[in-house]
């Protein structure tokens, strides 16, 4: 696996704006009585990066903004809630970006917030050692999609602004996968 300079400096760069991101969002006070309830700005680089980077590529950003995210701001199980959510998430829309269009990759946000809460409540059970966290289930999945839907349309956006930026880019990045 070789891996250029500008390349290794890009997928940084994404890192990094994901943090951001993701402390910044920390600020926001919860607009929703229900734990558990947010936006999930930064999952605006993950979408956006679904379509643009390799697997892998992708994969690397995600785990490295949980793991420094949950260092700056959180605890081990802020971590490892975010982590069961957005590997779900991640191995939910690598599959689903065959078959849903760069154009449409908002859908792909929306089923990828539900995968997203399904493995935050996962998690609770395992951790909690109860099944009745199940019953938020509905609430964060309401909330998931509407969040998803949100993150997705930021994540288009981003999408077709850089790629009139950078054409060439796209081509390139179309023809590795």
């Amino acid at each position: 696996m070789k891996i250029s300079t500008k390349r290794l400096a890009e997928l940084s760069l994404m890192t990094a704006i994901a943090l951001i991101i993701f402390v910044i969002e920390l600020q926001i006070p919860n607009l929703s009585p229900i734990a558990g309830v947010k936006l999930g700005l930064a999952n605006i680089i993950t979408v956006y990066g679904v379509y643009r980077y390799k697997r892998w590529e992708i994969a690397l950003i995600l785990l490295v903004r949980i793991i420094l995210g949950g260092l700056f701001c959180g605890s081990p199980s802020t971590v490892l809630y975010s982590l069961s959510g957005g590997v779900l998430c991640l191995l939910g829309m690598l599959p689903l970006k065959r078959i849903i269009p760069r154009s449409r990759l908002w859908i792909c946000s929306v089923l990828g917030a539900v995968l997203h809460n399904v493995g935050q409540i996962a998690a609770a059970v395992i951790l909690m050692r109860t099944a009745a966290v199940i019953a938020y289930l509905p609430f964060l999945l309401v909330s998931g999609c509407i969040a998803g839907a949100f993150t997705g349309i930021c994540g288009q956006l981003l999408l077709n602004r850089l790629d009139k930026r950078n054409p060439k880019g796209r081509n390139r990045n179309e023809r590795q996968k």
